[in-house]
Formats: structure tokens, C-alpha cells, sequence
């Protein structure tokens, strides 16, 4: 990534589930104008951080038909032959899994890895894990979007909760089409996004690659087609 464009993600204004933290740090340095120069600083960092946290910067999704792109900003800690989540009602044969870690300096919007409808959406109560470890993938707060594709496959995008997220937004509705790069939630401070790929589609990604939400190609139906072949 250029400098200019890192500055430009760096600058991005920010949700606007962000203003409400945003307000709060304000709130917090204005009132210390009157009691301590402390809550100034407190208040002034906090809301500049949150600034940072919930900025939302544009991105530029591939157009070619049959890509998928990565869910979220983050990096690759997981590559595995795993079973989606039981909620969703998906087959329980093992298809590819990505999973994407998000530290909090990274962008926390979620985005859909296609076009797609989605089919349902499930949320589940849980702890609050490293959201690195495996075992957050089960035990950890959740929520699961199952998506169908034009083409009639069907893919799982989880949101995870971790280690000092306490909140996973969700944009989108049962029955809703989503296109591909469009933003459908945010996971608050720390988390993980695990993408579930279609059967017979492998991932063109590596451990510990760097992701781009919305931009960076997890798989390709096409690359699938000609290792059937």
C-alpha cells in the first residue's frame, strides 16, 4: 500500500456507530476543562482513538465475476477443512475456512465476500476469548451469516468476538441481497472473521497474509474450475 493511500485509510472519517464514543470522549474533555487537566487528556486521547477505531475508508472491490474477497481488514492466523456453525443450518460436511484476526488498529468493518442473498442469520451468547485461539471459533460470542450466491452455492461469513470486544454489530437482514465489498457490520475493539468457502473452492491465501477488507481475493471460482479439471 502507497503512502498516500495508507494516509487516506489513516484519515477515513468514521462510522457513525463510532460518533456516540466520539461524543463521550469529548463530553469527558470538556468537563475537565472545569475539574482537572487529567480528564482533558483522558477525554481528548479517548475520543482520538475511537476517531482512529471506527474509521470507515473506502474500498475498491474486484468486479470480475466469481472472486471472493476478504470479510475483513486483518491478518490470516487460520487455514483449515472446518464445519460452519450448526446454527446456520448449513450441511456438516467440511468445506475451507479462512479465518482473519483483527487487532484494534485495524479497520472493523465487515464486509460481504460477493454478491449474495442472505439466508440467515444467527446469533449466539458466548465467552470472550483470545479471538486468535481455536477454540474461539465454538466458544466465543458470536454471529453467523449464511449466504447463498448466484450460482446456488452457499457460503458462511462469522463474526467473533474477542478478547474486549462486548459488541458485534450486523448491518444486514435475512433475505437481503449484498453485493460484493458492501459493508454489512462491525465488531467493537479486538476480534476475529471467519469466512466458510464454498464446496470444491480452495483458498489463494497464505498464513499470516496481511487482508484488506472488501479488496484482498481470498478464492476464485475460476481457479476451482481449472483444478477439477
Amino acid at each position: 500500500m502507497s503512502l498516500a493511500a495508507s494516509i487516506r485509510v489513516v484519515v477515513a472519517p468514521p462510522h457513525r456507530a463510532g460518533w456516540p464514543f466520539i461524543g463521550i470522549g469529548a463530553a469527558v474533555a470538556v468537563i475537565g476543562l472545569f475539574l482537572s487537566p487529567v480528564l482533558v487528556g483522558f477525554g481528548v486521547a479517548f475520543a482520538a482513538f475511537c476517531l482512529y477505531f471506527f474509521r470507515d475508508p473506502e474500498r475498491i472491490t474486484p468486479t470480475r465475476p466469481g472472486l471472493l474477497v476478504a470479510p475483513a481488514d486483518g491478518h490470516v492466523t487460520m487455514i483449515d477443512m472446518a464445519v460452519p456453525p450448526t446454527e446456520l443450518g448449513l450441511d456438516g460436511t467440511p468445506r475451507w475456512r479462512v479465518a482473519i484476526f483483527l487487532s484494534v488498529l485495524d479497520v472493523h468493518i465487515n464486509r460481504a465476500p460477493c454478491d449474495g442473498v442472505v439466508t440467515r442469520i444467527a446469533y449466539r451468547h458466548g465467552k470472550f476469548l483470545n479471538a486468535s485461539l481455536d477454540k474461539a471459533s465454538t466458544d466465543n460470542e458470536r454471529n453467523a451469516l449464511a449466504m447463498q450466491l448466484p450460482g446456488g452455492q452457499d457460503i458462511a461469513v462469522v463474526q467473533i468476538a474477542g478478547l474486549i470486544a462486548r459488541r458485534i454489530l450486523c448491518f444486514a437482514s435475512q433475505g437481503e441481497t449484498l453485493r460484493a465489498g458492501e459493508r454489512f457490520g462491525l465488531i467493537r475493539f479486538g476480534s476475529r472473521t471467519d469466512l466458510y468457502l464454498p464446496h470444491g473452492v480452495e483458498p489463494l491465501v497464505s498464513l499470516g497474509q496481511t487482508m484488506i477488507g472488501g479488496e484482498t481475493v481470498i478464492a476464485s471460482f475460476a481457479e476451482a474450475a481449472i483444478a477439477a479439471a
